[in-house]
């Protein structure tokens, strides 16, 4: 009964759990169908056709190159043609079956995409925090050990023909507007993090461990989506249809770096182009963009892919081209190597018979992608026999999985208000909590979109009420908060010792192909927050879960709102790491990857302007903390801790010549950094720097983060190795990248230092 006393509800707690952590909703998989996925899906199978041994693309002792080539020269033209789609066919004749390139693996396996199928071999896998979240924890070791593990699930997965080896993941794009309905699924708004999370996740979905070959894939990553991609469906404005209007100097230093970084440092197996024009041009028929940047300046070692149905769209709803054919040409000869789609493989034959390709321009494209699956070891065989073959189902889901998705929640949840340090709250002088809102007793809002079948939920509630007793009123229907349950959400805050308020958003208010309108909560959540604070008896703490910034302006300045979390979508453990930071097992560490801005920024600004830097003469404010200094609600990297931490300069230089030749000169910035407090906790130290206010440059940019773990009263070293051309350098107006003479700031916490730059 709503409002009732949860120890009265045990059983109806426990229930809910019980059914929350065995159901799982998206096992729709037939049980025939189930007992016949047993095994992977490969190509060179000895057992299967003896021919193969004969084959030059199954003999292992070549290079990728050479196995290729004998694969290419084996196959007819129509062949060739089916290899151009993710549905790629099979030729039996050369014992290579049908393959899906569709996989996702965004946080975790998922059933998004038809390369991956939960059953009841293997029903559910780990679901991480919501990429908005991770990149919240500013731990670029966190970043790459959850790739590890949902790449040694999707190879265990795939050894029982449960999934494939390409995952179209990560996706690294900007989240330049806080009403992006994709934003959830990026690291951020800053150029620096994004590329320090596109590396590191790729490096861990791709590493293979206890190999000498580096060039071997564990699974394949894709970078997406490329580029200037952040616009879904705003006031019935698509992605299908936008043309992004961006200068050569925002191109260059905000929405290129995650792609660049993603190729050249984390060595990713593809790249995936967008629905959206960039000046004009379709990004999947740019061949500046593709076979230029990607594949010529960034050396690409894979396969371009489209978005699913972006040659399509440029001839359906962009009408780039005046026919099929010369749609289908045209992403050929830019670079593009596969279709996500059926396009590609309807209209390319035709393309080649009119003359506006070539055969050759076919096998180019079809090497890359055979590339990556050699890499992968699709054609060796049997992979029961290689390197990840006693993979399998008792590898998915493991405890060791889950208890890092409850870390990586933990590290990323962000305390942005603690008057009177009212958190933690103690659960020895706390003997009842009253639960409100429409989040919080939620399963899968928590993991956000792209997801796939989680291990095992525990909602808010339910790690809540693990700790102390609880009285849960939902307050709301739902998140849209048309109407509420004021009474008894008032009756259970007077009651209780505290209160928890979780509000926020879910897939309805923000997602793929829905963009908001404006930054404030739905409904009457505001209403619901404000009048239960001014009757509670205990301290009062706002919960916001969702994947982008709200302005609660009024939460912030409202006194009797003790504290204030963002929780993002945190993942299938995530209730328990919300319980966690409350009640103090675990010290809050995150900090904020977007600027939180009020709600008249978005009135001013049209999420159309792709501009990064402000305009006096227009009133454009500028974009993201970079080049917006106007009013925030909150800034990025704002985030509280229970503790605090001092920062001490121990070493930088003046003075740099650069009168140095050829080589970029190079220093170390060392800091002693100081856990004043008695709780231990993890740190994130930031080196923010200001250049010379010449060409439009940011106000400041993040050159490097660290995050340490200090115990109470603790000190400890970081340093920071930077390198004058790769972190000091600016994009001036027409895309070049120089560096600047003159006075150059560093800023870490409230310190300040000047470094001048001469010849």
């Amino acid at each position: 009964m709503v409002g009732a006393k949860s120890r009265l509800n045990l059983v109806a707690v426990f229930f809910l759990w019980f059914v929350s952590s065995s159901q799982f909703s998206h096992v729709a998989a037939e049980e025939e169908e189930s007992r016949s996925a047993s095994l992977a899906v490969f190509a060179c199978d000895v057992a299967d056709n003896l021919k193969t041994v004969s084959y030059g693309f199954c003999n292992r002792t070549l290079g990728v190159d050479p196995r290729v080539s004998d694969l290419v020269h084996r196959l007819t033209l129509d062949e060739k043609l089916g290899f151009l789609v993710n549905k790629g066919i099979g030729v039996a004749r050369l014992g290579i079956p049908a393959y899906e390139w569709w996989s996702e693996a965004l946080h975790g396996v998922s059933y998004i995409g038809p390369g991956v199928h939960f059953t009841n071999i293997v029903p559910a896998a780990t679901s991480f925090p919501q990429v908005i979240l991770t990149a919240a924890s500013f731990n670029a070791s966190l970043f790459e050990a959850i790739g590890k593990v949902v790449s040694t699930e999707a190879r265990a997965m795939y050894n029982v023909g449960l999934a494939g080896l390409t995952y179209w993941s990560p996706n690294v794009n900007i989240f330049r507007d806080p009403r992006w309905g994709r934003g959830q699924e990026t690291p951020g708004e800053d150029p620096l993090l994004a590329s320090k999370y596109a590396a590191g996740y790729v490096k861990g979905l791709q590493k293979t461990e206890g190999s000498d070959d580096s060039d071997s894939l564990k699974v394949a990553a894709c970078c997406k989506h490329y580029t200037a991609y952040d616009l879904d469906n705003w006031k019935g404005i698509q992605r299908y249809t936008f043309d992004a209007k961006v200068s050569k100097q925002d191109m260059d230093d905000t929405y290129q770096p995650p792609f660049k970084s993603c190729v050249v440092d984390g060595n990713a197996a593809s790249v995936m182009c967008s629905y959206n024009k960039v000046n004009g041009i379709p990004t999947c028929a740019d061949p500046k963009l593709l076979a230029g940047t990607v594949r010529g300046k960034w050396k690409l070692n894979g396969y371009i892919v489209s978005d699913c149905d972006s040659v399509k769209v440029l001839f359906n709803d962009q009408h780039y081209t005046k026919t099929p054919e010369q749609a289908a040409a045209n992403s050929i000869l830019a670079g593009l190597d596969l279709d996500c789609g059926a396009f590609l493989g309807d209209h390319a034959g035709t393309a080649l018979a009119q003359g506006l390709i070539k055969e050759a321009d076919v096998d180019r494209a079809i090497t890359n992608n055979f590339a990556t699956l050699m890499r992968l070891g699709f054609f060796d065989g049997d992979p029961r026999k290689l390197a990840y073959g006693k993979l399998g189902p008792k590898d998915v889901c493991s405890q060791e999985n889950q208890n890092l998705a409850l870390e990586a929640a933990r590290q990323g949840i962000v305390l942005l208000k603690n008057d009177r340090n009212s958190l933690p709250l103690s659960s020895k002088s706390i003997k009842s909590l009253a639960v409100i809102g429409p989040n919080a007793n939620v399963t899968k809002t928590m993991i956000g979109n792209y997801e796939g079948t989680p291990c095992r939920y525990v909602t808010p509630l339910q790690g809540l009420t693990a700790v102390v007793s609880t009285d849960y009123v939902p307050g709301c229907g739902d998140v849209a908060c048309n109407s509420i349950q004021l009474d008894q959400a008032k009756k259970a805050a007077a009651e209780a010792d505290a209160t928890v308020l979780i509000m926020g958003s879910d897939q309805s208010i923000e997602r793929e192909s829905l963009d908001r309108v404006d930054l404030l909560l739905p409904g009457e959540q505001p209403t619901l927050i404000t009048e239960v604070a001014k009757v509670a008896k205990g301290p009062v703490v706002v919960v916001i879960m969702s994947g982008g910034p709200f302005d609660i302006s009024f939460a912030k300045s409202d006194h009797r709102i003790s504290s204030i979390l963002w929780v993002g979508f945190p993942g299938e453990k995530g209730g328990a790491a919300i319980a966690d930071i409350i009640f103090g097992a675990h010290n809050p560490s995150g900090r904020l990857p977007v600027t939180w801005y009020p709600q008249s920024y978005v009135e001013k600004v049209a999420m159309t302007d792709m501009n990064m830097r402000p305009d006096p003469a227009t009133g454009f404010p500028g974009r993201s903390y970079r080049f917006y200094t106007g009013e925030v609600v909150y800034g990025f990297s704002e985030g509280l801790s229970y503790t605090t931490y001092t920062h001490t300069l121990m070493e930088a230089p003046k003075t740099i010549s650069m009168d140095s030749g050829d080589v970029s000169p190079g220093f170390k910035i060392r800091l002693l950094v100081n856990n004043t407090g008695k709780i231990d906790g993890s740190h994130t130290v930031f080196l923010f720097w200001s250049p010379p206010a010449i060409h439009g440059a940011p106000n400041k940019h993040l050159v490097g983060f660290q995050k340490v773990h200090l115990r109470g009263r603790e000190s400890g070293n970081v340093v920071f190795d930077v390198n004058v051309h790769r972190d000091l350098s600016l994009v001036n107006e027409v895309g070049d990248r120089k560096v600047e003479l003159g006075s150059h700031v560093f800023h870490v916490g409230s310190l300040r230092h000047s470094l001048n730059l001469v010849l």
